[in-house]
């Protein structure tokens, strides 16, 4: 059975919950699905040594790759924002190394309100990315 738009928003807001941000107290829960429709969740884990904090997306994405999932189709981010929000630019970059060989990624961001989603693409989210072809390596061929 296909997973809907609102079942990866309802996925993305329970992942919040889990967050564990005990200095910032700034919750974020992701969903993502995969052309595979499988479906995987993250939420922000924080460290006293704030350089180790992981973000919502990556954690998403990082258990999807580590699943053997790379292609990813939506990724859903949900905080307790009035408005929507958008990934960082460090998950932003994340995003992009998975939008490759004509392969984009829906982004929906939610805030509290859930009903007024916004919408972007990976694409979008980074003008003038870094991405792999920079480096001429097409992850696509990757040697296994």
């Amino acid at each position: 059975m296909e997973i809907t738009e609102e079942q990866l928003i309802q996925e993305a807001i329970k992942a919040k919950e889990r967050a564990y941000c005990p200095y910032s107290n700034f919750r974020v829960g992701c969903s993502l699905l995969t052309k595979n429709n499988k479906l995987y969740t993250g939420c922000n884990v924080e460290n006293a040594s704030y350089g180790l904090c992981v973000c919502a997306e990556r954690v998403a994405i990082c258990k999807a790759v580590s699943e053997g999932d790379r292609q990813i189709s939506t990724i859903v981010v949900s905080c307790d924002t009035q408005e929507p929000t958008f990934p960082c630019g460090m998950c932003r970059q994340t995003i992009i190394e998975f939008c490759y060989s004509g392969n984009d990624i829906k982004i929906i961001a939610i805030g509290k309100d859930h009903s007024k989603p916004k919408y972007s693409k990976g694409s979008e989210v980074i003008p003038y990315a870094f991405v792999p072809q920079d480096l001429h390596v097409d992850p696509q061929l990757e040697k296994k």
